[in-house]
């Protein structure tokens, strides 16, 4: 009896050296360590200013105070970023990505060049609540969004995975406005600018990507025409929701399958089979460094959403999308973009 007592306790001293050794190990793991933030986006892009501005106070919430290096990836509007972390990133947890708020629709549709899936990320977080908008030249002959039915808007667009092509396309095939999509443009903030050289006469994208062009509003040079949100946008209380042009519900319900991914805000990722102890010790510096009070006084003087969004949040929402039914599914694909 006494043998196997003794057994029994050194068996339990292992255990407890071991479990001790372990968490120890997972504290001083990111110390001395670089970590790499891909973003999805071009610089200058709202991920693009939200994630440069988290990691600024993200490494100090990280035990061992990480250096933390901002790589854009701004190829096919994030789906290249995504498939990069997925298929070639280390799964050590120290690199992670922003990635389109609209991927996870994308690939539950079958988007071809999607290589990543996102059941299988594990979500850190994200910050944002963005709400989309489309916004006209003043010089142009669109003035509300009853127009947009009987006149035709030239907008810019990066091209297919983007706000500024998913917003116009699904409305067009929705909801039969009359937007004629120029694409090719590296981002929101050109397409602004081809605004202003009377390339192009307007802009579907988030609301933050226009906080640096207040200028252009203020001045009368630009003017918000539709929000493709039901619920009101506290910023822009007065602009109309293209949901009131909804003529049925089956209408309604198409919108808010593809309009869905606001709700993921600006997402970070890790790529699958990163360790749980890291994985955890990440999703608590996420929310610290958006709670951070120097952060959030930061984010209000520029008028930066950084409004924190929990990931098992995100993860009930991947969960849900694929839940769609086959059926919906098929009608969506037939209105968005390259999904026919």
């Amino acid at each position: 009896m006494c043998v196997i007592l003794q057994t029994i306790a050194a068996l339990a001293v292992c255990i407890l050296i071991v479990a001790t050794a372990h968490a120890q190990s997972a504290p001083d793991f990111y110390k001395g360590k670089q970590i790499q933030l891909i973003v999805g986006y071009e610089p200058g892009n709202d991920y693009d200013l939200g994630a440069r501005m988290l990691v600024r106070y993200l490494a100090r919430h990280i035990p061992g105070q990480p250096t933390i290096i901002v790589q854009n990836m701004p190829q096919a509007a994030g789906v290249v970023a995504a498939n990069s972390l997925y298929i070639r990133a280390p799964r050590d947890g120290t690199v992670m990505a922003s990635i389109s708020r609209n991927l996870p629709s994308q690939a539950a549709m079958g988007l071809p060049n999607i290589e990543a899936d996102p059941r299988r990320f594990i979500w850190l977080g994200a910050t944002s609540f963005p709400g989309r908008v489309c916004v006209a030249s003043t010089a142009a002959a669109v003035k509300t969004p009853a127009d947009l039915f009987t006149r035709e808007l030239m907008v810019g667009s990066v091209g297919t995975g983007s706000s500024t092509s998913i917003v116009p396309t699904v409305l067009n095939r929705v909801l039969g406005t009359k937007f004629k999509l120029i694409e090719g443009y590296r981002g929101a903030q050109d397409i602004v600018l081809a605004m202003e050289r009377g390339e192009v006469e307007g802009l579907c994208a988030s609301l933050g990507q226009f906080r640096t062009h207040e200028r252009l509003i203020r001045n009368g040079k630009m003017r918000f025409i539709l929000r493709a949100e039901e619920a009101v946008m506290p910023d822009i209380p007065d602009v109309p929701s293209i949901f009131d042009f909804a003529k049925s519900e089956e209408q309604r319900q198409l919108m808010r399958f593809v309009f869905s991914s606001t709700e993921f805000g600006r997402p970070y990722v890790f790529p699958p089979d990163v360790p749980p102890e890291r994985v955890e010790i990440m999703r608590r510096a996420f929310v610290a460094a958006a709670k951070d009070p120097e952060l959030v006084a930061e984010a209000e003087k520029i008028k930066l959403d950084m409004t924190y969004r929990p990931p098992d949040h995100l993860a009930r929402l991947v969960t849900q999308l694929y839940a769609t039914p086959p059926a919906t599914i098929e009608t969506v694909k037939k209105i968005v973009p390259n999904l026919r």
